[in-house]
């Protein structure tokens, strides 16, 4: 007798493959016998659900953003502490790490459901066929994806394509290992077959659901990362050029398939258009996707929370870093990663503007004077004699008020809870008369127009600030100043190089390798040593991106946007030899970079070389989940992490090419040792010696 699997029957399939791999290790009930899905809805409510992982933990928590930007050359711990310290520096990094162990489960699990989707659909007794279709498609792309994490992070483990147990009855406890030729194999395989079942435009106009566009940009991805894998297998050239030919189909094509690439960065980040963004070819939807199950399971993104270095208190009315909340910033109470000097450095403002579009570079106060909920004066603060002597500002300044530069509206909203979005008060306003304050323009063709700020996003600061701009009370700069310059302004002025010592890490943990507690440059050495620009693509204000507390922002986050294309074509092109053809593509995200006026010869490109490639990635994709893979397809964590990195240099070792298997995973399985752990010393072999051969 058959049983019908119905929709609330859902969260035992899904939770069926947290361990799984051929078998699955927490089933509900792993003798389900004949069990099958007939019905297209509760089929229906389960291709949905596996999505579910995407804006439910992988791209709004912190775990897979410090696991797969951390360990590299971009990111340090906050003050050279001890935080998440094996993913940014691959200290104690064992098979109980949890960022890893997160991204084990939830890829799996989620693997498991794409199987029972895909090899279920023929089993059903009604639906439409052409929607049946798309969504196996669907599917088959998520799964593609899914087994890309799993592989590019841990290499040769089990490639999966059973159903759900608790619909086939199988457990197994003796997994075996895949090689990652099979595991790129079966990537491909499932890509290349969906892209023509997938539409230009998302099935019933659901922007969270793939697309044709966003099989073909994970091919190109997919591509490279093999193309890593070509010394091991005799490759390399094949796959390059695969890469290279599938991004520049996307790009020569790009109308057929719905694509676009906005032509000014200020675009790409406007607060208006997260979320409607052209350039997205994949995302992980907000609270606000017209789907009720992406809608459902949705737990917000709370990554602004993480994404800070400390402020220096003192210079603010509000002081939103004691009180734990702030209505402009957020919620900054979990600061545990700054960008490194390299990052930081990577940027050239005179002519880049994704520096202000990627970091806050100049902390300011607020009002709320909008809504009645806070005075204009509560976010003025008076320079005294003892600020001024304490930040090096000329005596002169004493008594004169840095005021507030944006101010927040209040509102009820039926977004989740009260919204703040932001409005800019100009240069030179100190009355707090809302009539003047003007508000964030909703893309660059408003520049210039009465009324509007010259940003399309509340926090990014156009640069440079001017020395006379009072609305601010810290400015960080790239280029040396000397302290009579400093003085002449009312903020406190931070070379961001003093935030680092001679060996390229941040003042802080002497223990860690710092030179010193606290930078002996600024403020006399008593300030927070981990005070730093702030990483600000996941925040955003805008009307409906609050949710109920200021931890968390409502936006979507892009898993794959058009810009990593251009890359993935640049570097492709790179590594076939053709430097000329990979400076073309990395010129067009450098001149929509470009401020209006800059000279060419500023940012253009004549020959790319491979640290070429490196800097346009971190410049463009910084903070986007992509940086890990991108070291181990190059192989460069030996060769990069000494010079950008050295703290994380002295532990890194080269079993770290692939992450250690879940512990949790191991513990369940009757043939751990057998399997093993990738070589962090749970299991006496590493398990991938004899894969391949």
């Amino acid at each position: 007798m058959k049983t019908y699997i119905k929709t609330i029957a859902l969260p035992m399939l899904a939770m069926a493959g947290l361990l799984t791999t051929s078998c699955e290790l927490t089933e509900d009930n792993p003798h389900a016998g004949d069990a099958s899905i007939q019905s297209f809805q509760s089929w229906e409510g389960l291709q949905k659900y596996c999505y579910s992982c995407l804006n439910d933990e992988l791209y709004t928590a912190s775990d897979w953003m410090i696991s797969s930007e951390g360990g590299t050359d971009l990111w340090v711990a906050k003050a050279n502490g001890d935080g998440y310290r094996a993913d940014f520096y691959y200290e104690s990094f064992s098979t109980n790490n949890n960022s890893t162990k997160k991204l084990w489960q939830q890829c799996y699990s989620m693997i498991t459901n794409c199987n029972t989707v895909i090899n279920e659909a023929d089993k059903l007794i009604d639906g439409d066929p052409d929607v049946i279709r798309i969504l196996v498609a669907e599917a088959k792309v998520l799964r593609g994806f899914y087994n890309y994490l799993l592989v590019s992070n841990f290499g040769p483990v089990t490639l999966n394509l059973e159903s759900s147990a608790s619909l086939t009855g199988n457990t197994n406890l003796r997994p075996s290992r895949s090689s990652e030729k099979d595991f790129y194999n079966q990537i491909e395989k499932d890509l290349t077959e969906a892209i023509p079942e997938l539409g230009v435009t998302p099935y019933d106009d659901n922007k969270a659901r793939v697309t044709k566009k966003t099989a073909i940009g994970l091919l190109a991805r997919v591509y490279a990362q093999r193309a890593g894998l070509g010394k091991k297998y005799g490759d390399a050239e094949k796959y390059w050029k695969l890469a290279a030919e599938t991004a520049e189909e996307l790009i020569n094509n790009a109308g057929t398939y719905g694509a676009y690439l906005y032509t000014d960065i200020a675009d790409m980040w406007a607060d208006a258009n997260n979320r409607s963004n052209r350039e997205a070819l994949f995302i992980a939807g907000g609270a606000d996707s017209n789907s009720e199950a992406f809608s459902a399971t949705v737990k917000r993104n709370k990554l602004l929370a993480y994404s800070s270095g400390g402020l220096y208190d003192d210079l603010f009315g509000h002081n939103p870093t004691k009180n734990g909340q702030c209505y402009f910033y957020g919620r900054y109470n979990q600061q545990v990663w700054m960008p490194s000097k390299y990052l930081l450095y990577c940027f050239n403002p005179e002519w880049d503007r994704r520096w202000e579009y990627t970091f806050i570079y100049g902390w300011s106060d607020f009002s709320m004077e909008q809504c009645g909920w806070a005075a204009y004066k509560t976010g003025q603060k008076k320079l005294t004699e003892a600020l001024c002597t304490k930040y090096g500002i000329d005596a002169s300044h004493i008594d004169e008020t840095i005021y507030p530069y944006a101010d927040c509206d209040g509102k009820p909203s039926s977004f989740g809870g009260n919204q703040f979005p932001a409005k800019i008060w100009p240069k030179g306003e100190t009355s707090g008369d809302v009539s003047k304050l003007l508000r964030v323009a909703s893309s660059t063709a408003e520049f210039g127009q009465e009324g509007v700020a010259p940003t399309t996003k509340a926090y990014a600061i156009p640069y440079p600030i001017a020395v006379d701009d009072n609305r601010f009370n810290t400015v960080y700069v790239h280029e040396p100043v000397s302290a009579a310059d400093k003085a002449k302004s009312t903020y406190v002025t931070v070379v961001l190089s003093d935030l680092f010592g001679s060996n390229g890490m941040p003042y802080g943990s002497t223990v860690n390798g710092s030179e010193a507690g606290n930078p002996p440059a600024i403020g006399n050495g008593t300030t927070n040593a981990g005070s730093c620009p702030s990483f600000h693509k996941f925040n955003w204000s805008y009307d409906g991106v609050f949710d109920n507390d200021l931890q968390r922002k409502n936006g979507d986050m892009f898993i794959m946007r058009m810009a990593e294309i251009y890359l993935l074509a640049a570097e492709a092109r790179q590594m076939l030899g053709d430097g000329k053809t990979a400076a073309g593509h990395l010129n067009v995200l450098r001149k929509r970079a470009a401020r209006p006026g800059t000279p060419e010869s500023s940012w253009k490109l004549a020959n790319a070389t491979e640290d070429d490639i490196f800097d346009e990635y971190a410049r463009e994709m910084c903070g986007e989940f992509t940086r890990w893979a991108l070291f181990k397809r190059h192989n460069a964590f030996e060769t990069r992490l000494p010079k950008y990195n050295p703290r994380a240099a002295k532990s890194f070792k080269a079993q770290y090419y692939n992450r250690p298997v879940s512990s949790d995973f191991l513990s369940t399985i009757l043939n751990d040792q057998e399997y093993g752990d990738n070589g962090y010393g749970q299991t006496a072999n590493s398990g991938i010696e004899n894969i391949d051969k």
